[in-house]
């Protein structure tokens, strides 16, 4: 990760921590060149994963890093989702990374779990989001006093006014972690929590980049979430996996997670759905 604020703690015993690329301001890019020397001695591969809202500075440290290296062990992943959000990502694949997958099918596995974390905020003001579209009409409404507004970034944008309307959640069973900047509410817990019927509420500190990403302080994030490491495992499990005609390593999906490079597929190739299966627990009353 490139921020200590988005490294969740353990969901187990069993799950490994995550490790800090430090931004160039806090070292040189010689150091960092050793510090990445070290983790590839140490671990075979390195996922690194940062927020699609990263520092342009830091961005281009991360390439040099792998440039320099010239390795194809180095896996870079800018995934644009929530700080809450993309600190549950970074976690499930910290799950998975003990699991039997190879580093190339944990890589790829991002994009594909991405879209089973529902992300969102409760914020009292639209005015300064700039990352879900907004209409003139919801921001004109955001002038008046007392108005919040929940607000959906992933896996669908959406945006309803409190008292008007219902976010829509996932239909499956999840954890909800829920992180609270300067606004006091209950509205997360006392209404979202019930309607999607989560199992578990659990919380965490709002990550330091919320703020800006949302465009208020005044905001409680949150992202639901699949915790078992079992059903992470069966969902990466019924995708077809692919070999690398560039690098040469495992993949799922479309693109290679270690070198990015793009699959293309033989006609008429049929692959894993990439769904949760008739076998998976859902929640009540789906």
């Amino acid at each position: 990760m490139t921020s200590a604020d988005l490294v969740l703690s353990p969901a187990d015993q069993q799950t490994p921590t995550a490790v800090v690329l430090r931004a160039p301001e806090e070292q040189s890019l010689e150091q960092a060149v050793g510090d990445m020397h070290v983790l590839l001695e140490q671990h075979g591969y390195v996922i690194a994963v940062y927020p699609a809202s990263i520092k342009p500075t830091h961005e281009r440290r991360l390439h040099a890093i792998r440039a320099v290296m010239e390795s194809d062990r180095i896996a870079l992943l800018k995934v644009d989702l929530p700080p809450l959000g993309l600190a549950v990502l970074v976690r499930q694949l910290r799950q998975l990374s003990v699991c039997d997958f190879s580093a190339g099918v944990v890589a790829s596995a991002a994009r594909l779990l991405s879209h089973y974390i529902h992300s969102g905020a409760l914020l009292n003001s639209v005015t300064k989001l700039d990352r879900v579209p907004v209409s003139l009409k919801t921001h004109a409404k955001s002038w008046v006093p007392g108005s919040q507004f929940g607000v959906m970034a992933n896996p669908n944008p959406q945006l309803i006014k409190i008292g008007s309307g219902d976010l829509t959640g996932p239909e499956f069973a999840t954890h909800l972690l829920v992180a609270k900047g300067q606004l006091q509410s209950d509205w997360v817990t006392a209404t979202v929590a019930p309607a999607w019927e989560v199992q578990a509420v659990h919380e965490a500190p709002l990550p330091a980049q919320s703020p800006s990403w949302w465009g208020t302080s005044k905001m409680i994030e949150f992202a639901a979430f699949l915790p078992d490491i079992s059903l992470l495992y069966q969902l990466v499990s019924s995708v077809r996996r692919e070999v690398c005609t560039w690098c040469g390593n495992e993949l799922i999906g479309d693109r290679c997670g270690l070198c990015s490079a793009p699959l293309k597929p033989p006609e008429n190739q049929t692959r894993g759905s990439g769904v949760l299966s008739q076998g998976t627990p859902m929640r009540q009353g789906s």
